[in-house]
């Protein structure tokens, strides 16, 4: 008889926590503890293609958000395209973003409205219908002045997010910022093949990430994807070991990480910055400063 699996215990665990996490309901998330945000507070431009990006893209803009005195403003690009269900999504939008402590603004200027046909086909086909679009993001960027602009990489998978990148950039072009910026883009429907940063996150800000997802109940009662965003930033430190850090690097003591590309906006143009992890006993907003 062959010795048993050691690791079948340690397997096992991972089952029992997904069991545990369907038994617990959006209801039970709690606020997370954030300071007040002064009026001069610089600005996170948070750009989510869906309900629910803000939330599983937010581990950066969390931070600067909790550390503080960064004020994080969630852009909804689109509602969905199921239209039956874009009151409610909005609805639900606006508990995630409470719990996180982010402001929320729809792109096209209406609560419960999100933009249309945000993807690459609509960029080259309807180039009257886009360029709207990009005046609306460009007026969003004058307004809010932001220090950083968060927006899905370029190839991550998903029409909507990679019109959303789109959407950011041509905005970017033409809306005649005068100070320089930095572009964050995040990941989920496929990886980066060149992250530049590497954030660190804590049980803490997993749990209120993971409570801000359970929000969208809707989504999540057809596929509880929620439960598998802390299995999302475990590989994140797989991942980042060797894509932000140099090949063969060992793993930072890390539990949980969020991967961004990162690139520095100005005079019209974007620049890489030098890649670099960030540990939570560094305050993220000093990378911006």
């Amino acid at each position: 008889m062959s010795a048993p699996n050691p690791f079948t215990e340690f397997v096992a665990g991972f089952e029992q926590c997904l069991d545990r996490g369907r038994t617990l309901t959006a209801a039970q998330a709690e606020p997370a503890l954030l300071p007040p945000v002064p009026d001069n507070a610089p600005v996170c431009l948070l750009f989510s293609p869906h309900p629910d990006d803000e939330a599983i893209a937010g581990g950066l803009p969390l931070r600067l958000r909790r550390e503080g005195p960064w004020r994080v403003v969630n852009v909804a690009v689109t509602l969905g395209s199921n239209q039956a269900r874009r009151s409610v999504r909005w609805a639900e939008l606006r508990h995630c973003c409470d719990l996180l402590g982010f402001d929320l603004v729809s792109a096209s200027g209406e609560p419960a409205c999100g933009l249309e046909r945000i993807d690459p086909a609509s960029a080259l086909e309807e180039p009257a219908h886009w360029a709207g679009c990009v005046e609306r993001v460009a007026a969003l960027l004058r307004h809010y002045r932001p220090q950083v602009v968060m927006c899905p990489h370029a190839l991550d998978g998903h029409p909507a997010h990679i019109g959303t990148h789109v959407l950011v950039i041509d905005a970017l072009a033409v809306a005649g910022l005068q100070r320089p910026l930095h572009v964050l883009c995040s990941e989920y429907w496929s990886t980066q093949p060149q992250p530049a940063l590497m954030v660190e996150l804590g049980c803490r800000e997993v749990a209120d990430l993971v409570g801000a997802l359970s929000q969208h109940v809707g989504e999540v009662a057809r596929n509880p994807y929620h439960l598998s965003l802390p299995a999302w930033f475990i590989d994140g430190v797989r991942r980042g070991a060797e894509r932000v850090r140099a090949a063969a690097s060992p793993a930072p003591d890390y539990r949980f990480a969020a991967l961004y590309g990162w690139q520095r906006w100005e005079l019209g143009a974007l620049s890489p910055m030098v890649p670099r992890a960030l540990p939570l006993t560094t305050p993220a907003g000093l990378l911006f400063a």
